[in-house]
């Protein structure tokens, strides 16, 4: 007995429909789901995890420390209170980093030097005293509560002798020998929200530590 069953395939039509929804679909979703946002969001939840270890981390510095607490493993002397006062940042000095030559402070109180520090690519994440920022965490008893100094996920400057807060890096300062603030900038919609809610001076940041307005509320650093 011969079969009647025949094979039916998709007209072309039907096959330019398929295709147009499926594409339909696809751009819907890239809208929904913003893949760029969803990066930045992602970077700065790194962002904020890493202040949060970098303030407890310090915290436990200056209160846990049996030795001389030097936020600047300098006699102080680079913190605002002090002779040479300076602003740490996060990116090496050599390499792609680059030295950074030129700081514009705006501080509406208090002598505050144009003046930078950065560690070497070798150094810069050093718990020592030797990294960006220059708090020897070796002296706690059982050592560094932190591995590495931790720093900007994407950690770049645009201009090395105009570094400005919209450049992605974190800014260390502190004020004597008890109070410090880290910041960093925050790239997401989502997230970005939360530089204005910190308890901060400088709304073009996102700040933690021990006092947030060593570094006062402009924007040239």
């Amino acid at each position: 007995m011969q079969s009647t069953y025949t094979s039916k395939g998709f007209t072309l039509l039907e096959l330019l429909i398929v295709i147009a929804i499926l594409a339909i679909l696809g751009a819907v979703a890239i809208f929904v789901l913003n893949p760029a946002e969803t990066l930045k969001e992602t970077r700065d939840t790194q962002r904020i995890s890493d202040l949060a270890t970098l303030k407890t981390a310090l915290a436990l510095f200056i209160t846990k420390s049996t030795s001389t607490v030097y936020l600047d493993a300098n006699s102080n002397i680079n913190c605002k209170n002090g002779a040479t006062p300076k602003v740490f940042y996060s990116v090496p000095s050599d390499g792609s980093g680059g030295q950074i030559t030129d700081i514009t402070f705006d501080t509406p109180s208090g002598p505050y030097a144009a003046s930078s520090s950065q560690a070497t690519s070798a150094n810069f994440t050093n718990t020592d005293g030797t990294g960006w920022i220059k708090a020897n965490l070796s002296v706690l008893t059982g050592g560094s509560p932190i591995s590495d100094m931790p720093v900007d996920p994407t950690n770049s400057i645009g201009t090395l002798s105009a570094v400005t807060s919209t450049d992605l890096v974190y800014r260390f300062v502190c004020q004597n020998d008890t109070t410090f603030e880290v910041n960093a900038q925050l790239e997401s919609t989502s997230l970005g929200a939360r530089k204005g809610r910190d308890g901060g001076n400088n709304t073009n940041f996102y700040e933690v530590g021990t006092r947030l307005s060593i570094l006062g509320s402009g924007s040239d650093f």
